[in-house]
């Protein structure tokens, strides 16, 4: 009988724990914890802010995420894919949720004003001095995922489980995440249940997020074209085959890919980023580069564009009379390698627009399209074991410049811009919330 009672107890203190764990931080109670924390997240961003690293350099960048997230307590590997941390804190038993941060700046002299601007340099792959900037928001990524990892620990009786946290580098050149995966990110750490990620938006305002189900960031292709033409002096054009001009025909032959040959129901994007040929005034040269990506939701039709710009890429070399030895030459992902798209698994979608609405509330959490941008994040959701992801975007503009700008036609600095910068203090506080309540959601749900 005595054994009964000790079991019967015993099974009452642990549905009584379980019931304890499953209880969510009220908001009052994480409001004030976040608050109390940002003034070390603040200073913690504009380090990172001020001491940007470019993609496959992010050495001292990782360190600092290793230290910090060594000194709570995780269990901390570093140089993982180059730069990568991986980072475990198991808290019982429970799921493996997983939350991922990119660490990269770009080679982007900044132009924002601020005080605390970037004034770092370094030389890019052609050894040329170039600014850098944080100027897709990595640094709020990175800030946001110490200061949740921060609240997680300090909350941890709230939930159960093994908290995955990974530092990525190299995201901007579309490296990362496979350099990751490649080196067994799944095999020899954990495999993940969920995968959340954030992004900022220059879209949207600081204290909101945005959530889209499905197809939500598109795949990324690079195309490297070297146009071969019989080079001369500028007075005989005659005697030459001038690659200048071809190129310009293929760049205009290129944008009827996406308007005559793929169906307009299908969103796809190609763009010509960079043309360069000739050193001087009079001289036809003897090549010129094109430099281009791709962009899509559907495997199918990236297929479709890569096919139909090598057709006219080489019918038009044809139709100049170039002999087969000077067909021009069209490499796919030669430099950078190609970006999945990012599609938001539609069930774990739902679980992590509920608990934003549940934190910030259904004003601040807004529905919002897909876009062509692209984010190595997708392919974390495409390995043979197809875990579900889900990535939401974090409001980062002034709220006042935003209401401004929604009255006005004046454009908002975009991500990439040398003059993005984002309301970092409302920015990383709402970022904190809305990642430490989503997580402690899919923990106990």
């Amino acid at each position: 009988m005595l054994t009964i009672r000790l079991c019967c107890y015993c099974l009452l203190s642990l549905l009584l724990i379980n019931i304890a764990l499953a209880q969510p931080i009220s908001k009052e109670t994480l409001q004030k914890s976040v608050t109390n924390a940002l003034p070390k997240l603040e200073n913690t961003y504009l380090h990172f802010h001020q001491n940007p690293e470019l993609s496959q350099q992010e050495k001292q960048t990782s360190k600092i995420i290793a230290d910090k997230l060594s000194a709570l307590g995780f269990n901390v590997t570093q140089n993982v894919g180059g730069y990568g941390v991986v980072a475990l804190y198991k808290n019982g038993a429970g799921p493996t949720i997983m939350i991922r941060s990119d660490m990269d700046a770009l080679p982007i002299t900044e132009e924002t004003g601020k005080t605390y601007a970037s004034t770092k340099t370094a030389l890019d792959k052609h050894n040329n001095p170039v600014g850098i900037m944080h100027a897709c928001g990595h640094d709020i990524h990175m800030t946001v995922l110490l200061g949740a990892a921060e609240q997680l620990i300090k909350f941890k009786n709230n939930w159960a489980g093994t908290l995955m946290l990974v530092a990525q580098g190299a995201e901007e050149i579309g490296a990362g995440a496979n350099a990751m995966l490649k080196e067994g990110l799944f095999e020899k750490f954990m495999l993940p249940n969920e995968i959340i990620a954030l992004h900022v938006s220059a879209d949207l305002a600081a204290g909101t997020v945005g959530v889209i189900e499905g197809p939500a960031m598109a795949s990324v292709d690079s195309i490297d074209i070297t146009v071969k033409g019989i080079g001369g002096h500028g007075a005989y054009p005659q005697m030459t085959k001038d690659p200048i001009v071809l190129a310009s025909r293929i760049v205009l032959a290129l944008q009827t890919i996406a308007s005559r040959e793929i169906s307009p129901l299908e969103p796809n994007v190609m763009t010509v980023g960079a043309i360069n040929g000739g050193s001087k005034y009079n001289v036809i040269p003897d090549e010129v580069t094109l430099q281009l990506t791709l962009r899509s939701y559907d495997p199918e039709v990236k297929k479709q564009q890569i096919a139909a710009l090598k057709r006219l890429v080489k019918g038009i070399a044809l139709s100049a009379g170039l002999p087969n030895n000077l067909m021009p030459d069209v490499i796919v992902n030669g430099t950078e390698t190609s970006t999945s798209p990012v599609y938001n698994d539609p069930i774990l979608n739902k679980k992590v627009t509920q608990a934003l609405v549940e934190e910030l509330g259904e004003n601040d959490v807004k529905t919002v399209e897909p876009v062509m941008a692209g984010e190595d994040f997708g392919l974390y959701g495409l390995t043979p074991d197809q875990r579900p992801i889900t990535l939401f975007w974090l409001g980062a503009v002034d709220p006042i410049k935003y209401k401004k700008n929604q009255q006005s036609d004046e454009k908002l600095p975009s991500l990439h811009s040398s003059q993005f910068a984002p309301d970092y203090p409302l920015t990383i506080a709402t970022g904190v919330k809305a990642m430490t309540a989503t997580a402690i959601s899919l923990f106990t749900h």
